[in-house]
């Protein structure tokens, strides 16, 4: 018999994604904004600047070296490889001529005022457009009180700022490795980053109306208690927490009043006991007998004996966790943290199905299936946190999804969905039902009261009637339904089934799939397919009021006041939620066209829409074709769709061309690449004679297209090197106008327009951004799904290309090795042979495209970044914070822009809730808090700089809000500057007309990294993963260099086919 090899399950947390709608909103005739920004313009697609001439953000074709106007390129001093070895373009060394005039022109990012210094001069302008169609308002000088000539700090023109803290010294401490070993885990925090100290509240915002919500935090109080923690050591060891509390339960219940001082211990499941005073022995041997379950079969259960050893280790210092709540001390005092969450874990532990933070039973809400097999159980999260109320207690509802205890026949059926006696099961069949039942417990059911409980190791790869196994010494062989009738007097009835293979792989057992039932209380950690993520969605979806309510009820249920663990260590926990006090801050001015019947537009409740308005920036759209992948949609009805679109991307604003290179044409969705590159090459020969370029393609889709779309999207992108724009079918024949207006947003980004801007950017009024050319970064890395034990994490960097307007981001990809956090290429060095040390990275690149888009070099960072837990705090900072550094520094000496570090979360558990749910003023339409909502009181840090922010107004369920941590600020924004930028930038979001719940560079990063899964080639390995080879490389910059090692024996990093650089310049990921 063929024995299959195991593979290691991975198991996942849950996730939640929170979507946007696109829907528009309803339109308010506010009053105009407070200043308006000069006279009309002359000319098309731009809106009016002070100077009446609009001028554009990208240079001419033919690269940025030549004599250039405002690049200080052609004249570096030094030879010519020196200025290649950084990688960069020369615009960035040697001296330059002219610049925009408020630079003073002080064009290069090189030189100093000697020898290659820059020749200062207010002739010059910007690079000439390479969109001409494109304008934006002339620079203004900078406001007053901000000098223009070079201030006596920037005298070498590097620009660089008085800087707070030198980061430099600190990072010299901390030597960051190249290779470090990449795990789901982080490496541990080398020792000197504690002396870096995250940035102190800058005090309390005080913009906006002020209001109360509340919030899921209880208030905890901190007990006067003397904790102590031992050292458990039990053996012979075993893995499963479940036994180690068995054991350690029944020592406490053997022991308790004779050897442990009466005292009631708080195990965490592992090494680690903790006491409320201390045990009256410093070290003591326990010898403790457990009977293993009663099966049933009224024989004699086994005894196992195990020895234990308790020892004590350390006093657990309440005392420094007081100070810190206080804010009189820094670090927070995590052991003490961990006693007071292990201590409140111990009740719910022994009564439900603890799965990380979270506790779920059946009784705790009604089960709901999932479908395949699958039902969803309710729960609750727990935690307990630091806040400047003291400590706070988080609860919040929480569903996950269980594997229904069903007859395994029943299972296989409804993962199947289909009557298992119609026919013989395919290979396909078989690799589903290993997939979902390995590492399944069953009981079986054959044998009365006795329901022995084994794990699933796999499937046999004979069918039942096919089995045989060796009975005796002689190998003498029974096949399995012999030996079960004559055995058990069990007759099998589906003998054309595989058996289950359970037990050791070695000395497989063999079960027929018939009798054996699913042990209750399984939790499914693999991935859910969409259906089930949608009902799962569908019960954990509640209105604000029902959560508030079960969430009150969840407290009362779990009784702290009567948990003998609680009461043991003194902590009390309040039966009320916080109430906090909360600003709602002013939705920002947009600014539309000025051709438009509405010039710009005041939001209203999170939204508005794009009727009587234009797009502030219309991009050209002259050569389009479309191709149709969808049966069900004629050439005649696709061809009608495209001309709707066209007319309605021309009405918001775009010069479109309404009629194609080619017509419309019907392709088999297995032919995709085939027919994208003739159609591509047709459609390019007849441009070409014209020497134009195909500007745009539109697909029509299947509903359900399986992998077509992504293909779609690598070929077009890594291949053709053209922008698409994918409808669905059901779009398609339904054509009502707000979808269409959607897709215009969409398609105007895609081809380098922007939709609109901040009235406050271009009357340059926004704090610590207007004042200087400032860049804004997001970041984010998206991990595989558990289960996918070999697919590359992907990381992707965008970067704002635009300033003032700060609307339009360029983004890079790269994959890196399995579950590794730290962007591994926001900058990096190579040797290469003709040009020796070269550096380049994510950081570099970004940086070297917004100087050739705005003729400026940024002289601040403002950086957002996604996806960072609280543990990994520290070590995300020091490594990505030294990239940029470095990267800066590649591109000049001195160049060191100041740099503010936020981290951006959504995945924790605080909920915001209006104070009185029936006052129609403080919710919006979903029953949620209002858009604008900042807390940074009360439920934030004790010391350090974050908020929560609700930007987007709820649609269904209850809005969760963003959670801003600041962990570097060198550009000292206050509460308010930083609140009110972010607030403000989510309403610039491209897809809708909405504000988002995330700020855009981060949803964008997000998006970015979500479309380059696409371009990894699936190459399914036998554990039906993907697998992954060569060396981690990165779009669009030169070889890949550093290989990550991955979790496999030698599973390297496959880097991601190259963006297209035309592709690369827009919003491509939208």
């Amino acid at each position: 018999m063929v024995r299959k090899k195991r593979t290691d399950q991975q198991s996942g947390g849950e996730s939640s994604e929170s979507q946007e709608s696109m829907g528009g909103g309803g339109r308010g005739g506010a009053q105009r904004p407070p200043e308006r920004s000069a006279q009309p313009q002359q000319g098309g697609g731009g809106y009016p600047g002070p100077g009446g001439r609009g001028w554009s953000p990208q240079g001419g074709r033919g690269g940025y070296g030549g004599s250039g106007i405002g690049g200080g390129a052609g004249r570096g001093r030094g030879p010519p490889q020196q200025q290649q070895q950084y990688g960069g373009p020369p615009e960035y060394q040697g001296r330059g001529r002219g610049g925009p005039p408020q630079q003073g022109g002080r064009g290069g990012y090189g030189g100093g005022r000697g020898p290659g210094g820059v020749r200062g001069g207010p002739s010059g302008g910007p690079p000439r457009s390479q969109f001409p169609e494109l304008h934006q308002a002339t620079p203004a000088q900078y406001p007053t009180g901000v000098s223009s000539q070079p201030l006596p700090t920037e005298a070498s023109s590097s620009s660089k700022p008085p800087e707070p803290v030198q980061v430099s010294q600190q990072f010299e401490k901390v030597s960051i490795q190249q290779e470090s070993p990449s795990s789901q885990a982080i490496q541990p925090v080398p020792p000197s980053s504690k002396s870096m100290r995250f940035p102190l509240r800058p005090g309390k915002g005080n913009s906006g109306i002020r209001c109360i919500v509340k919030a899921n935090h209880f208030f905890a109080e901190l007990p006067d208690k003397d904790l102590h923690q031992y050292d458990v050591t039990i053996t012979p060891e075993v893995t499963s927490r479940g036994v180690n509390r068995a054991v350690m339960e029944q020592l406490v219940k053997l022991y308790r009043e004779s050897h442990l001082g009466k005292r009631l211990p708080a195990y965490d499941g592992r090494k680690s006991l903790y006491t409320a005073g201390p045990l009256p022995f410093v070290s003591k041997e326990f010898r403790i007998i457990l009977l293993d379950e009663d099966d049933g079969s009224g024989g004699q259960r086994r005894e196992r004996e195990f020895r234990v050893v308790i020892k004590f280790a350390a006093r657990a210092d309440l005392h420094h966790l007081g100070l810190f709540l206080q804010g009189r001390q820094a670090d927070a005092p995590q052991e003490a943290l961990q006693v007071l969450d292990i201590v409140l874990r111990e009740l719910p532990t022994t009564r439900y199905c603890p799965v990380g933070r979270s506790f779920y039973s059946p009784d705790l809400g009604r089960r709901q299936p999932l479908g395949e097999g699958l039902e969803s159980w309710r729960g609750f999260y727990q935690s307990i946190r630091p806040t400047q109320m003291g400590l706070s207690l988080n609860i919040d509802m929480s569903s996950t999804a269980f594997i229904e205890p069903l007859p395994v026949i029943d299972f296989v059926t409804q993962l199947l969905n289909r009557d298992m006696t119609s026919r013989p099961l395919s290979d396909a069949d078989r690799v589903k039902i290993k997939k979902a039942l390995r590492g399944v417990k069953v009981e079986v059911t054959h044998r009365g009261n006795m329901r022995r409980k084994y794990r699933i190791s796999g499937l046999t790869s004979q069918t039942t009637a096919e089995l045989t196994f060796p009975v005796d010494e002689r190998n003498t062989m029974k096949s399995v339904v012999e030996y079960f009738s004559e055995t058990y007097g069990f007759v099998i009835q589906h003998t054309q089934w595989p058996c289950l293979q359970v037990g050791n792989t070695q000395r497989p057992n063999y079960l027929p799939m018939e009798v054996c039932k699913i042990v209750e209380g399984q939790r499914y950690s693999k991935r859910l397919n969409e259906r089930q993520i949608t009902a799962l969605l569908k019960v954990t979806c509640q209105r604000p009021h029902d959560r508030e309510r079960d969430i009150l009820q969840t407290v009362k249920h779990n009784a702290y006041h009567n948990d003998p663990y609680a009461k043991e260590f003194g902590i009390k926990i309040s039966e009320k939620l916080a109430q906090v006090e909360a600003r709602i801050l002013p939705a920002p001015w947009l600014k539309y066209h000025d051709t438009g019947r509405e010039k710009d537009c005041l939001p209203q409740v999170g939204q508005w829409n794009m009727m009587n308005k234009k797009m502030v920036n219309g991009g050209t759209v002259n050569n389009w074709m479309c191709i149709n992948f969808s049966r069900n949609v004629q050439d005649s009805v696709a061809q009608g769709f495209c001309f709707e679109l066209a007319q309605m991307c021309h009405i918001s604003g775009m010069a479109f061309n309404p009629k194609p290179v080619l017509p419309a044409v019907g392709a088999r969705p297995d032919q995709v690449e085939k027919v994208l590159k003739n159609r591509y090459h047709d459609a390019m020969n007849t441009l070409k004679a014209q020497g134009k370029e195909l500007d745009l393609l539109i697909v029509i889709l299947p509903d359900n297209n399986g992998s077509l779309y992504g293909d779609l999207k690598r070929i077009c992108e890594t291949d053709l090197g053209i922008v698409s724009q994918c409808c669905l079918t059901k779009h398609v024949f339904k054509m009502s106008k707000q979808y269409l207006a959607n897709v215009a947003l969409k398609i105007n980004v895609k081809v380098g327009g922007r939709n609109t801007v901040l009235v406050d950017a271009i009357s340059r009024r926004i704090p610590l951004v207007s004042d200087r050319p400032t860049i804004i970064f997001g970041a984010d890395v998206t991990h595989p799904h558990p289960g996918e034990d070999s697919s590359p994490s992907i990381a992707a960097v965008v970067a704002s290309q635009d300033w003032p307007e700060v609307t339009k981001y360029a983004g890079l990809v790269c994959a890196q090795a399995h579950r590794q956090e730290l962007i591994q290429d926001l900058f990096k060095t190579w040797q290469d042979p003709v040009r020796g040390a070269c550096t380049g990275g994510m950081i570099k690149d970004l940086l070297i495209s917004f100087r050739r888009a705005t003729g400026q070099k940024p002289q601040r960072i403002i950086f957002y970044r996604d996806g960072v837990s609280e543990g990994q705090f520290y070590q995300v900072l020091l490594y990505e914070l030294d990239a940029i550094r470095r990267a800066c520094a590649s591109l000049e000496p001195n160049y060191q822009p100041p740099v503010t570090f936020v981290v951006v979360q959504k995945r924790h558990h605080t909920r915001l809730f209006a104070n009185n749910h029936n006052d129609r003023h403080a919710v919006d339409r979903s029953g949620n808090i209002l858009p604008g909502t900042v807390v940074d009181s009360k439920i934030c840090h004790p010391t350090e700089f974050d908020f929560y922010l609700c930007s987007h107004a709820g649609i269904q369920g209850t809005s969760r809000p963003a959670h801003y941590h600041v962990l570097w600020d060198e550009n000292n924004f206050t509460a308010d500057g930083l609140q009110s930028l972010t607030n403000n930038l989510c309403y610039t979001y491209a897809r809708c007309t909405r504000s988002v719940s995330i700020v855009p560079p981060a949803y964008y990063a997000h998006l970015a990294a979500f479309r380059a899964r696409f371009y990894m080639e699936p190459e399914t390995s036998d554990s039906g993963s993907m697998t992954s080879g060569a060396v981690a490389g990165r779009m669009g910059v030169g070889p890949g260099i550093r290989s990550t090692r991955a979790p496999g024996p030698n599973a390297t990093v496959r880097p991601l086919p190259a963006l297209k650089e035309n592709v690369k310049r827009v919003m491509f990921y939208c």
